[in-house]
C-alpha cells in the first residue's frame, strides 16, 4: 500500500512538471520557431510568461527523482544504469536551456548576441523534452533486462529503437501544444499574437494525432506490453476521453475559446500520462522491475509518506503565492515585473 502511495505521487509531480514545466519547453520551441512581422513580439510574450516561473517549474521533476531513489532505490539504479546516456542529455538540456535563457535576459542586446542565446534556448527546448520522450518510452519496450540489481543489457537497450524515439517526437509536440494553447491567454490583450499562437497551437495538436497512431502502430513489436494493454477493459474508455478532451482542445481554439481549450488540453495531457502509468503498472521497468520488488523498507517509505504529508503543507501555499504574484490579475500597485 505504501508504495502505492509513493508511485502515485510520482505519478502526480511527473503530470504536474509535463502541464507547467513542459510548457515553458513548449514556449521554447516556439522562441526559435518564431517568424513573421511579430517575431520579436512573440519572443517577448514568451519570456514574460516563463520568466518569473520557469525555475519553479522544475521542483517537480526534483520531486519525481527523489522519490523514486528513496522510494525504490532498485528502480532508480536501474533506470540511471540502463537509460544513463538519454538522463545525462536531459539533464545537460536543462542546464544549456536556463543559462541561455538568463544569459540572453541580462547579456548585450545586439542582435549577434541575443541570436545566439535564442538559438541555444530554443535548440534545448528542443532536444531535452525528445529525450524525456525516451526516456519513457525505454522503460515500455520490455529490452530492459536485469539480474538482481545489475543491468545486463547494457547501456543502449529500449532507447534506441523506433519506438522510444517516436515516443520523444510525440513529446516534444505535447510540450509545444500545451505552451502554444497557455500563450493565446497569455496574449488575450494583444488580439494578433494570439492569433499566432492560437494557430501554432491547431497545428502541433492535430500532429499529434498522425504521431500518436504511429506510436501504436509500431508498440506492437517495439513495446508489446503497452499493445497488448489496449485489450484491457479499461483502455476504450480511457482512450474515448483521451479523444474527446483533445476534440474539445482544437475545437475550442478554432472557436477562440482559450479558457475551455487550456483546461481540455490539461485534460488530455493528463490522461496521456495516466494511461501510461496503467501500461507501466505494476512496473517501473518492464519486465523485471516492479513496484514491489524494487521498493525500500517499509519504514522508509513510510517517514517518506509522512515527509511528503509535511511538504506538502508548505510547497502547495508558496506555488500558490507564486502563481497569485507573477500571474493573478492585480493592480498595478501590487504588480511585480521580472
Amino acid at each position: 500500500m505504501l508504495e502505492f502511495i509513493v508511485a502515485s505521487a510520482i505519478l502526480l509531480s511527473l503530470i504536474l512538471y509535463v502541464l507547467m514545466g513542459g510548457a515553458d519547453f513548449g514556449g521554447g520551441m516556439w522562441d526559435l520557431l518564431a517568424s513573421g512581422p511579430r517575431a520579436t513580439q512573440q519572443r517577448k510574450a514568451i519570456a514574460d510568461a516563463i520568466g518569473p516561473i520557469w525555475e519553479a517549474d522544475h521542483v517537480w521533476l526534483i520531486l519525481v527523482i527523489v522519490l523514486l531513489f528513496t522510494g525504490f532505490p532498485r528502480g532508480y539504479s536501474v533506470i540511471m544504469t540502463a537509460l544513463n546516456i538519454p538522463v545525462t542529455a536531459v539533464l545537460i538540456g536543462i542546464v544549456l536551456r536556463g543559462s541561455a535563457f538568463i544569459f540572453r535576459k541580462y547579456d548585450s542586446k545586439s542582435d549577434a548576441v541575443q541570436h545566439r542565446w535564442s538559438t541555444l534556448f530554443g535548440t534545448a527546448s528542443f532536444f531535452t523534452p525528445f529525450f524525456e520522450g525516451v526516456v519513457l518510452g525505454a522503460l515500455t519496450t520490455g529490452q530492459i533486462h536485469v539480474e538482481g540489481s545489475r543491468v545486463t543489457t547494457g547501456f543502449f537497450a529500449g532507447w534506441l529503437t523506433p519506438f522510444a524515439f517516436a515516443c520523444g517526437v510525440f513529446s516534444f509536440g505535447v510540450f509545444a501544444f500545451l505552451a502554444a494553447t497557455y500563450l493565446t491567454l497569455e496574449t488575450e490583450d494583444q488580439p494578433d499574437l494570439q492569433n499566432d499562437f492560437r494557430l501554432r497551437a491547431l497545428w502541433s495538436g492535430l500532429v499529434l494525432i498522425p504521431i500518436g497512431v504511429i506510436i501504436l502502430l509500431i508498440s506492437k513489436q517495439g513495446a508489446p506490453d503497452l499493445f497488448h494493454a489496449l485489450t484491457r477493459w479499461w483502455a476504450p474508455l480511457l482512450l474515448g476521453w483521451t479523444s474527446f478532451f483533445a476534440t474539445t482542445a482544437l475545437a475550442s481554439l478554432w472557436l477562440r475559446h482559450f479558457t475551455v481549450a487550456r483546461m481540455a488540453a490539461i485534460g488530455q495531457v493528463t490522461l496521456i500520462l495516466v494511461g501510461w502509468s496503467l501500461v507501466q503498472y505494476p512496473h517501473l521497468v518492464m519486465p523485471d522491475v516492479t513496484l514491489l520488488n524494487a521498493r525500500a523498507p517499509e519504514v522508509t517509505l513510510r517517514l517518506l509518506v509522512l515527509a511528503l504529508g509535511i511538504g506538502a503543507i508548505m510547497l502547495i501555499p508558496s506555488l500558490i503565492l507564486l502563481f497569485h504574484i507573477f500571474k493573478g490579475k492585480q493592480s498595478p500597485r501590487w504588480k511585480v515585473n521580472y
